[in-house]
């Protein structure tokens, strides 16, 4: 697969997290940011807050700096807000003619692969704190590569 083939694919799945991303963290009750499922576990803050340092890293390393940073949590809105932002620095790059200093596949399997399960506690979280997201056919869902922020098309395809 030709390199710009593989970047337009990465780009392809940031969208797919901001999708996704969006749909659960969209319309979160009062309270779920610090739900804790358990003693040893995450809130779903500090998990927001850490996906948006996953994008903060994956930026620094397609630059070639490989950096590292554990933020403390914002306010909810603040740190959802940092997420798309986050987000979107990572496209832009990608987005770019700057060349990538590590391989796009590492990139996947790391910081893009790891925010995707971090979305997904999100959206358990949100289950077992009575405020379930609808399920929904993601295969028809109106993602585009580009669009990052919190714009996403509404489902058009849930389940029931």
């Amino acid at each position: 697969m030709r390199e710009d083939d593989k970047r337009a694919m990465l780009r392809h799945t940031a969208a797919t997290v901001a999708y996704r991303g969006a749909k659960a963290i969209r319309g979160a009750p009062d309270g779920f940011a610090d739900f804790k499922a358990g003693e040893t576990t995450r809130t779903p803050l500090e998990i927001l807050a850490h996906i948006g340092d996953l994008f903060d890293w994956a930026l620094t390393m397609a630059e070639g700096k490989t950096v590292w940073n554990n933020s403390r949590p914002l306010a909810w809105e603040e740190e959802s807000n940092r997420f798309f932002a986050s987000l979107k620095k990572f496209d832009d790059f990608l987005a770019s003619d700057s060349p990538l200093a590590c391989q796009t596949e590492k990139l996947f399997q790391g910081p893009v692969a790891d925010s995707l399960t971090h979305i997904g506690q999100i959206a358990m979280l949100r289950r077992m704190f009575q405020s379930p997201i609808r399920g929904e056919n993601y295969f028809k869902a109106e993602i585009e590569k580009g669009r990052v922020g919190p714009e996403q098309q509404d489902s058009r395809v849930e389940f029931d």
